[in-house]
Parts: C-alpha cells; sequence; structure tokens
C-alpha cells in the first residue's frame, strides 16, 4: 500500500477525478448514515411514549430528551441535503464546494452527538466513551477527507471537547487527563481515517490505471487491425500479378524446367494468397462485435463444402459427410461458417496420408446441433492441445506434405464459432487421428 498519503493527497493526475469519486460516495454514506441516525432517535422517542415511567427516571433523563429533539430536528436537513446534493452530482458529474462543505458538517454533527452523548451519562467522560467511540470510527471509516480536512475536524472536536470540559466544571487534574485521551481519541481518528483514504485511494488509482492501459491497448489494437487489413489488401495486387503472368508464359511452349519453376510460382502465389485470406480474416473477425445469420439448414451447407473437398481429386482426400438428422436449423452466417467447414477440413487433410477418409459429421445432441470432423491422421500432441486455438500458436506444424501453418486458421475457426454462440473442443491421440467437435444453437 501506498502510505505517503497519510501526510500526503493524491498525484495532481488523478486527484480532482479522486475527488470527484468519493464526493459522490461520501454524499451517498451520508444519506445511509442520516436515515439510520433519524429511525434511531424516532425509536427511542417511541420508547418514550411507550415506556414512559421506566425511561423518565433515568438519569439525566432532561437532557437525553432534549438531546433526541434536537437530534429529531436536525437530521433530517442532513437527509434532504444530501439527496438534493446527490441528484446535483448526477447532473453534473462533478463535485463542488458545498458538497465537501456539507460532508464535513454532517461529521463534526455526528461526532458532536456522540462526544455530548458522552458527556450526559457522566461528567467525567474517561467513564463513558462508548457513544463519542461510535461516531468516530463511523466517520473515519464511511467518510473520505483529505488530511487537511481532517485536522479541520480533529481541531474543531478538541474545541468542542474543551468547551464541554470547561462547561462541566472538571477539576484541573480531570481536565489534563481527559485532554489526554481525548488526543490519543483524535490521534487514532486521525490514522484511522487516512488509513481509509490510503486504501480507497490506491484502489481508485490502480482502477484508472488499468483503464488507461486497457484504452492503450484497444487504440493498439486498432491500430494494428488497421494496419493488417491495410497490408494484407495491398500485398493481393502485386501476387496476382506475379501469378497473372506466370498463366501468361504458360501458354508459350515452355521446357519441363520452365514449367516445374512456373508451378512453383503459382503454388507459392497460391500459399501466399491463403495467408493473405488468413490474415484480413483475423482482423476482420476482431474488429465484428455481432454478425448477421440466417436461419440454415446445416446439411446443404456441409454437402456444399464437401462437395468442394471431393471435386479436388488432386488433393488424394477422401472426404465423407454422413449426416444423423435431416432437416437441421442453426442460426448461421453461410460465408464465414462455410470458412470454418473449410479449414477444418484442411486441417484434417493436412495432417492425414494419401487417399485416407476424413469424415465430416452431423448430429443432434438435446438442443444442440453437433458437427464432427475427424481424421486418423498423425493427431496431436498432448502438450500441444491446450494452446491449439490460440492466434499464431506455437502448435502450428508442418502438414505431411510439407504445407506450412500460419496458426491462425484453427484460431480463426474459434472466433467465427463463438460468435455463433457456439462452441468448440478437440480430441486426439497422437499417431491416431484428431476429432473436432462444434456445438451450435438449435435455430
Amino acid at each position: 500500500m501506498n502510505t505517503h498519503f497519510f501526510f500526503n493527497s493524491l498525484p495532481v493526475k488523478y486527484r480532482s477525478l479522486y475527488r470527484d469519486f468519493y464526493t459522490y460516495q461520501n454524499l451517498v454514506a451520508i444519506r445511509a448514515a442520516s436515515m439510520i441516525f433519524l429511525l434511531l432517535n424516532v425509536i427511542i422517542r417511541i420508547l418514550y411514549f411507550v415506556f414512559p415511567q421506566s425511561l423518565t427516571r433515568a438519569q439525566n433523563f432532561p437532557e437525553f430528551n432534549t438531546s433526541n429533539w434536537v437530534f429529531l430536528i436536525i437530521t433530517p436537513f442532513f437527509l434532504i441535503a444530501s439527496n438534493l446534493l446527490i441528484h446535483d452530482y448526477k447532473k453534473r458529474r462533478k463535485g463542488t464546494q458545498l458538497m465537501a462543505f456539507t460532508v464535513f458538517l454532517f461529521s463534526l454533527y455526528i461526532i458532536t452527538c456522540g462526544m455530548y452523548s458522552s458527556f450526559i451519562a457522566t461528567s467525567d467522560p474517561s467513564n463513558s466513551l462508548t457513544l463519542y467511540l461510535i461516531a468516530l470510527c463511523l466517520i473515519s471509516a464511511i467518510v473520505v477527507f483529505e488530511y487537511y480536512e481532517t485536522f479541520i475536524l480533529i481541531i474543531a472536536m478538541e474545541l468542542f471537547f474543551t468547551a464541554l470540559l470547561l462547561y462541566s466544571q472538571t477539576s484541573p487534574t480531570q481536565m489534563v487527563y481527559n485532554q489526554l485521551i481525548s488526543v490519543i481519541l483524535l490521534s487514532a481518528f486521525y490514522l484511522t481515517s487516512r488509513y481509509f483514504f490510503t486504501y480507497k485511494a490506491n484502489s481508485y488509482q490502480q482502477v484508472l490505471q488499468i483503464r488507461e492501459k486497457n484504452e492503450q491497448i484497444e487504440k493498439a489494437n486498432v491500430f494494428k487491425n488497421q494496419v493488417l487489413g491495410m497490408v494484407a489488401h495491398d500485398l493481393r495486387n502485386p501476387i496476382a500479378s506475379v501469378e497473372s503472368i506466370a498463366m501468361i508464359m504458360e501458354l508459350d511452349e515452355v521446357t519441363p524446367d520452365t514449367q516445374d519453376n512456373l508451378d512453383m510460382i503459382k503454388a507459392s502465389c497460391a500459399k501466399a494468397r491463403s495467408i493473405i485470406d488468413d490474415l484480413l480474416e483475423a482482423a476482420r473477425n476482431e474488429n465484428t462485435v455481432t454478425i448477421e445469420t440466417e436461419r440454415t439448414e446445416v446439411n446443404q451447407l456441409l454437402k456444399a463444402a464437401v462437395s468442394s473437398w471431393q471435386s479436388q481429386g488432386k488433393l488424394n482426400a477422401n472426404v465423407v459427410f454422413t449426416s444423423g438428422v435431416n432437416p437441421a436449423y442453426a442460426l448461421i452466417n453461410k460465408e464465414k461458417f462455410f470458412r470454418v467447414v473449410d479449414n477444418l477440413v484442411s486441417n484434417a487433410v493436412k495432417f492425414s496420408k494419401d487417399y485416407d477418409r476424413v469424415d465430416v459429421r452431423l448430429s443432434k445432441v438435446e438442443n444442440k446441433i453437433m458437427i464432427e470432423v475427424q481424421d486418423y491422421g498423425m493427431g496431436i500432441p498432448a502438450e500441444m492441445l491446450p494452446d491449439i486455438f490460440t492466434r499464431f500458436t506455437k502448435a502450428g506444424r508442418t502438414g505431411l506434405r510439407g504445407e506450412k501453418s500460419t496458426g491462425l486458421g484453427l484460431s480463426i475457426v474459434h472466433q467465427i464459432v463463438e460468435s455463433h454462440n457456439g462452441t468448440i473442443h478437440v480430441e486426439s491421440t497422437e499417431g491416431k487421428g484428431s476429432v473436432f467437435v462444434v456445438k451450435l444453437p438449435v435455430g
């Protein structure tokens, strides 16, 4: 804890904000305390009427009776004032000197009430400090003061305490003894008040610092996505130009070696386009809070995704779709969810041997549509599973045919599935394959 607040204020950077914050908290505390104090005095007044014979015979009853009426008259003013000032604060969103002065007066009033009640109980307050202690503890705990405000309050309390001692004609010896007790109590009050100020000030300062850091992170994140999108978008044109030149060159008669080089150029361009698409998709998904969905028959969507892979015979992929529920409807963004299935199948094919089977299954479990994409290839090591959906994860591996991983594919899948209020998890055994399970609410 930053203890220099015991004898100091917050740094200038946070001081006005914190003062506005605790001014409102003080007003709320005053409203609650005045309501409770008023209620207690009303109860005492009712007891005077219900049990007049017992209470009126109590020691110093006239003084208690008079003070009770005074409390009943004055306390409502603080209750009304605090309500009005709270309403004013909500409009201004800023503390005023009137608010601070009202808080100070209420604190002075409550401590004075406790002190005076101690004197009523006995002319020697050292024999009856309960009410005085309660008042000091209450104010130190619920009201936040700057250190100079606390000093002013302590001086006012000491002056009032001395006046009561003189009024009660206390002997010199008792005067010194009681003043010593008062100094001890007020010193404890100062330290307790500053402790609560320090605790609340540190907490508030940490909240503001966290808020500032979050704003900086958010701005950096937005800038990063803007740069990412711009760079990825601007890379498309030169890559498309290179690919077009390679295709034009193929129109002429070329040697086998030249054709191999052209094939490598086109494959590299296709890979670069895939990486750019992943970067753009990652940026779009991060900037999109909600996505537009429509009620979609999932069987048709999965059949279309599987058909696109079955038509790519050169990939040596045996992708098979089976369904245990027809029709099956869910609220889906077709374009984005097609990408989910395509990425999962692509991932399965990447880590499967030639002509191995990749199963895409659809079923319904309770009120969830369940989509499973299973391969029987190399599987995922157990230590990699916790990071499999993390962006740019180190869990990214080279495929069986040398396919490179950007570490974005599965993170994009995870983002899209979660934006559909769905879940995704993976089960895998190294050497036996993996199954990715997507669950979506029934639409």
